[in-house]
């Protein structure tokens, strides 16, 4: 059994040539068991040397993967009502800012959607707590715009 070790973009692998069977060698890498075809049959009288190219696995991911950061708690959605896009389409005008004071009817956004301004009003009276958008952003059904609580 031959022994190498190879750096291969910087990463170190230890490559051992177990069997070399006409053009079928069986190695192991950093062990992990590989056969690998060779164009050209080796005569064991060049074992000695590097037989063959080969290409490296890619290097175990890490079993403990560093934590990433919980997302933050979304405190004014759960604290108010969400207003919502009716349809996708584009904002072309907020009325409201945070901590504004806005009653029932209010019209908070305007969204163009297919060449038509659709005003959307809030159907509760309260607070401002959140404006999710900006004039010239692009919405989907369904977006936050707006969070009155």
């Amino acid at each position: 059994m031959n022994k190498f070790n190879y750096t291969v973009q910087g990463v170190d692998y230890d490559v051992e040539i177990n069997e070399v069977d006409g053009n079928i060698a069986k190695v192991t890498v950093n062990g992990i068991p590989f056969e690998v075809e060779m164009k050209q049959p080796v005569r064991p009288s060049h074992i000695h040397k590097p037989i063959a190219m080969v290409t490296p696995p890619a290097p175990a991911a890490n079993p403990i993967a560093p934590e990433k950061p919980a997302p933050k708690p979304a405190e004014t959605e759960t604290q108010g009502t969400n207003i919502t896009a009716p349809l996708p389409g584009t904002i072309t005008d907020v009325n409201v800012a945070v901590g504004d004071v806005v009653k029932a009817g209010d019209t908070l956004v305007v969204l163009e959607a297919m060449k038509m301004q659709n005003n959307i009003e809030t159907e509760t009276a309260g607070t401002v707590k959140a404006v999710k958008v900006s004039k010239g952003d692009s919405v989907l059904e369904g977006t936050v715009l707006v969070v009155v609580g």
